[in-house]
């Protein structure tokens, strides 16, 4: 029988006695009804899982002897980092879910001419608590043990500007005459791959990602929607260079 993976944000070692946050302690104890002596695993984005076992179940809280560490080895060569055009609610989500599933490394939301949600202060900050815990949620159910990046949601030019230099820069574009099958394999395994919102890149914003390195690819002959783009072009980027192959 598989064990409940969950992610908590703590320090975790054979022999240590921790304390479960109050969203570890809420799934674990109230939605699964576990009990003391009950076994879960636990990780917190080492590279590891921890198997652990209840030791305290309260009504305000719990707490869990942790038993072993496991190395878990199921990363993708492949470090891909999503330069995603901020979609609207649930799409969002579905992306940052799936993308987190398909073994993307970092996603960096971006504010650009055509995005129609617009975030900044507290809105901002609410939103990319709310992602990260999208991201966590996938990792538990996915079995990765390193929990992918997501960076404050920032313009593009702020975002272009941050960016590391090497890595294949690619953009998605229907009319390239690229596509996933003609590309070189990057000698660093890094890519940054950039999809437009729902409006698609502007011409402006097109013309910035072309300036700083990002070539087009396209994928088919059909016009895809921000929500599909992204995960089809990882998905085939995983196929090519990656462990989905």
């Amino acid at each position: 029988m598989r064990l409940t993976r969950v992610h908590v944000d703590l320090p975790l070692a054979p022999g240590a006695r921790i304390t479960l946050p109050d969203a570890a302690a809420a799934h674990l104890l109230r939605v699964l009804r576990l009990r003391e002596g009950d076994a879960c695993v636990l990780f917190n984005g080492d590279g590891h899982d921890h198997d652990a076992r209840i030791v305290v179940a309260g009504k305000r809280g719990g707490e869990a002897l942790i038993l072993d560490r496991r190395a878990v080895d199921n990363e993708s060569p492949l470090r891909i980092t999503l330069l995603q055009g901020v979609a609207r609610g649930e799409k969002m989500d579905l992306i940052l879910q799936k993308a987190t599933e398909l073994g993307v490394d970092a996603v960096v939301p971006v504010q650009s001419e055509r995005s129609e949600v617009r975030l900044d202060g507290e809105r901002a900050l609410k939103r990319l608590a709310h992602w990260t815990s999208v991201v966590v949620a996938a990792c538990e159910q996915s079995g990765r043990a390193r929990v992918p990046s997501v960076a404050a949601t920032a313009s593009l030019a702020e975002v272009l500007g941050a960016l590391p230099a090497g890595g294949l820069r690619l953009l998605l574009d229907p009319f390239a005459d690229a596509n996933t099958q003609s590309l070189q394999a990057p000698a660093d395994a890094r890519i940054v791959l950039a999809v437009g919102p729902e409006g698609g890149w502007s011409p402006r914003d097109r013309s910035v990602l072309e300036a700083v390195g990002f070539g087009g690819i396209r994928l088919g002959p059909r016009v895809l929607r921000t929500e599909t783009a992204g995960l089809a072009a990882i998905a085939a980027l995983q196929a090519r260079f990656g462990d989905l192959g």
